[in-house]
């Protein structure tokens, strides 16, 4: 009985969490349109929406402020749920556009200049460090993978025989250190 509960409890707090990642997901399309909500009038440098304050920081209105901030939050969130979800063997890949739209959306926060032509331009560098460290890795686990799967290599069953070898070599020479006991024991006598 106690093990049929933490089942249900288990159950229950997955189809919750499933849940609320498919409610994001509907949600992402009204989430990229929230931007035609702004004010487009080049005016308006800030505009106070629930506890966070938007400024134009260096766009020429709001509203393209937020289309920018919107063509980068949907997607990233959206792959945010895929690399959490994922069961596949090359999820760790899914780092790499994750990492992408964060720099973008920093570069848009904290950059120096007003231009907006600037933000997209600097985060490649920003990224090639994450880059030598993810594909080699998952590189490494697709040739570990294809080894196994497609040419049947099994390392861990290759380690195995290894040493069922070894240990038989030495119980070989075992045998004959004492063979050979034996031998001269015989010649004594």
């Amino acid at each position: 009985m106690q093990r049929k509960t933490k089942f249900n409890q288990l159950a229950k707090k997955r189809i919750i969490i499933e849940s609320f990642a498919a409610f994001l997901i509907v949600l992402a399309p009204f989430v990229f349109k929230s931007h035609e909500y702004l004010p487009s009038e080049a005016g308006i440098e800030k505009v106070k929406i629930l506890w966070f304050e938007l400024g134009t920081n260096g766009f020429p209105s709001l509203e393209m402020h937020g289309w920018f901030l919107v063509s980068k939050i949907v997607p990233l969130y959206l792959l945010l749920i895929w690399f959490f979800t994922c069961k596949h063997w090359w999820y760790h890949i899914i780092l790499i556009p994750v990492l992408m739209f964060t720099f973008q959306l920093f570069e848009s926060f904290f950059s120096d200049s007003d231009s907006e032509a600037v933000i997209d331009s600097q985060n490649l560098m920003w990224l090639l460090p994450v880059c030598i460290v993810v594909i080699p890795f998952v590189y490494f686990i697709r040739l570990k993978l294809y080894d196994k799967h497609v040419h049947g290599i099994d390392l861990e069953a290759m380690d195995e025989e290894l040493n069922i070898l070894k240990a038989k070599e030495e119980l070989r020479k075992e045998r004959e250190k004492l063979e050979q006991r034996k031998e001269t024991l015989e010649k004594k006598m």
